[in-house]
């Protein structure tokens, strides 16, 4: 008898124990999928991290205060590629400072890698303009395209360009109108005559100008980019100063974009 409750015990503890390898091993498996659940995740969030950043508009550029003198895309390795409100690159490489107060130079420090050209095989209206900077490839409106797009720039890595076509107003006319989701908008004819064809917008994020009712001496200056304020030396101010900018925010990152007062 007492041999029979010894063998039934070890059967119940063998039993007991297949029980409890089971479990854990579904156990094991539902960590695992949650791990690589998990793991995947993380994966993609730094993969769209890294490809956004590709195609990330990283800086606005005004000319003396006033004018919009072109738009800076950053690529995945870093380079700025400057362009203007029309769809044409102008100049690709990195910043340096300038040798006094903390500036950077106006002109990029040339990329050392590789760039490619569009070849005589290819159509007419892009060939000699930019195909690569590194890893980052270019496409451009073709022949068959309305006029108002035909030559310009189409996409930057998978960000796409748009622009304003024929039959909207002629201040807006072949310029960029839009950089992948972000809406890009100028001041249309009719306005006031200080802000006429300059950024209105970016995005979101408005851009204001002094008027003559504002400030004559500044008047087309810009006045806001957002919630950043400029101020400039006006008629109460030494003869020499008047026209400068006061409030020294030459360079100012606002919505994740930096904006370049040269």
């Amino acid at each position: 008898m007492q041999m029979c409750n010894i063998f039934y015990n070890r059967q119940r503890r063998c039993y007991v124990a297949n029980i409890l390898q089971t479990i854990l091993a579904y156990l094991s498996m539902d960590l695992y999928l949650q791990t690589m659940r998990i793991l995947l995740t993380i994966v993609f969030i730094l993969f769209s991290v890294v490809f956004s950043y590709g195609q990330q508009l990283g800086q606005v550029t005004f000319n003396n205060g006033s004018t919009l003198a072109y738009f800076s895309f950053i690529t995945e390795q870093g380079v700025l590629v400057r362009v203007s409100a029309e769809g044409k690159i102008l100049e690709w490489g990195t910043e340096v400072l300038a040798d006094h107060y903390d500036f950077y130079a106006r002109k990029l420090q040339p990329f050392m890698g590789r760039v490619e050209y569009y070849g005589t095989q290819d159509d007419s209206v892009f060939r000699g303009k930019v195909k690569s900077i590194g890893t980052c490839f270019f496409t451009y409106y073709d022949t068959f395209q309305v006029k108002t797009k035909i030559g310009k720039l189409r996409s930057i890595g998978n960000q796409y360009l748009d622009y304003f076509e024929g039959y909207e107003d002629k201040m807006l006319q072949g310029r960029l109108k839009t950089v992948g989701a972000l809406a890009i908008d100028y001041y249309r004819s009719y306005e006031n005559e200080s802000c006429r064809g300059k950024l209105k917008s970016v995005g979101s994020l408005p851009v204001t100008y002094y008027s003559v009712f504002d400030d004559r001496v500044n008047a087309g200056k810009l006045k806001s980019i957002g919630s950043v304020n400029y101020l400039w030396y006006s008629l109460g101010d030494r003869t020499e100063m008047r026209g400068a900018l006061k409030s020294r925010n030459y360079r100012q990152v606002i919505s994740g974009v930096t904006y370049i007062l040269n």
